[in-house]
């Protein structure tokens, strides 16, 4: 559903569900007349709990999901105009199991966060109306016409859009820190293009970033300054050959310290299959991508190869999977790389995230990464000085990288979550 489609449904029938004197009461303690308890899975951006519990106290809100009468899933994804599509999944618990069904919002790219905030709660108000009807609290809530000011027309056409749907965005930071015998000195500038639409979407990029940092009086009596110059642009156009088959071409070009290029330019086709359908990539998704691509290097140094410049064939293959349901979200993928010249050359890349929940209350988090890296053939063929080591100014030789953590979290007590108190918070 649309910002515009949104709006002018709210018009002719908002749910503006004003509770008899019950409201004051259900702020502040459970309501047992049989209310709808309503559990929210909202960890998206703009979903604030607190401003949910306030603007719609016609319900109670439950602490966990088994607790509940609907839970209520969602989940996001950026558009190509730079605002964000929301997808509301209502699921039916208990007396309301199979009652099931899906409402969406997309956010104006210029609305402030107070505007989406009210977006998504007047979503979430609307969705619930169907649960409250079989409850006691129908005979306290009423449907109210809102005015929007747009006249009384109950449909409404989609503005002409100048830009075609083309989006430019632009940014630059500066910032400088130090002490009496250090200091350091950052500035990074962004500029990007693109536009998307259902069958074709482009992006271009470009950001550049320059990081200087001085140490006076190091344990050798020296100081120590540490240049880092790194820019990087890139084009992507995708074409939606179906609700499944992806055709890409890129190209992209990079100047990277510490990697020891001066610039490395590379490009290529890729094809990529999904086997669920792209609509419901918000819930799930496992996609196949295969990419070929000629890449060209320049080094700052010499390289361990003796190289000072080269150009490579390389392809790559990536599995990724992303799944988020009620009982919590799996994101995982791996890629391998490999270089047509020496087969042996390679890397593969592995990530994992879950989050579980176990039981009631009971959440347990857990990623992990790990990669083989058999392809730093870009290495400087000198030594490399501790300084440089220390402050990560230089890539040393390793045959693998790994990341791992766990954690959990374990809520108890009360299932009611109705009351909001941020007082000295």
């Amino acid at each position: 559903m649309s910002k515009t489609n949104l709006k002018t449904s709210l018009a002719v029938a908002a749910v503006f569900i004003a509770l008899l004197p019950t409201t004051a009461r259900a702020q502040n303690a459970p309501d047992s007349t049989g209310s709808l308890l309503v559990f929210v899975d909202c960890d998206v951006r703009n979903c604030d709990f607190d401003h949910l519990r306030r603007e719609i106290p016609w319900v109670n809100w439950a602490r966990d999901r088994e607790d509940s009468d609907v839970h209520i899933l969602a989940t996001s994804q950026r558009t190509g105009g730079q605002g964000e599509q929301y997808t509301f999944a209502y699921i039916g618990r208990g007396r309301f199991a199979g009652q099931d069904k899906t409402l969406g919002y997309t956010s104006d790219p210029d609305a402030t966060d107070s505007e989406v905030r009210d977006g998504i709660t007047n979503v979430i108000a609307v969705g619930l109306v169907q649960y409250v009807e079989t409850t006691p609290l129908i005979s306290n809530l009423r449907v109210q016409r809102q005015d929007t000011g747009e006249g009384q027309a109950t449909t409404s056409e989609q503005d002409e859009d100048p830009w075609n749907l083309w989006v430019f965005r632009v940014g630059a930071d500066v910032s400088v820190e130090g002490e009496s015998r250090e200091r350091q000195y950052e500035v990074d500038g962004f500029i990007t293009a693109g536009r998307v639409a259902e069958d074709f979407k482009i992006n271009m990029e470009a950001e550049v970033e320059y990081d200087r940092e001085e140490f006076d009086e190091l344990g050798n009596g020296n100081g120590f300054v540490n240049d880092v110059f790194d820019y990087e642009g890139r084009v992507l156009a995708v074409w939606s050959l179906d609700d499944r088959w992806s055709f890409g071409s890129f190209a992209e070009a990079e100047k990277s310290t510490f990697r020891n290029q001066d610039i490395q330019i590379a490009g290529g086709p890729a094809l990529e299959y999904n086997i669920f359908p792209w609509a419901e990539s918000t819930r799930r998704a496992l996609t196949f991508r295969y990419v070929v691509e000629m890449a060209y290097f320049d080094y700052e140094l010499i390289s361990v190869e003796g190289q000072t410049d080269e150009l490579l064939a390389r392809h790559s293959l990536e599995i990724s999977a992303a799944v988020r349901q009620p009982w919590g979200e799996i994101f995982g993928s791996i890629e391998g790389i490999q270089y047509f010249n020496d087969l042996a050359t390679h890397r593969i890349e592995t990530f994992l995230f879950v989050e579980y929940r176990l039981f009631r209350g009971f959440n347990v988090d857990v990623f992990a990464s790990f990669d083989r890296v058999k392809d730093q053939f870009f290495l400087p063929a000198q030594a490399i000085s501790e300084e440089e080591i220390l402050r990560q100014r230089r890539q040393r030789e390793t045959g693998f990288r790994f990341d791992f953590g766990v954690g959990f979290s374990y809520r108890f007590g009360s299932r009611f979550a109705n009351v909001v108190n941020p007082r000295i918070d």
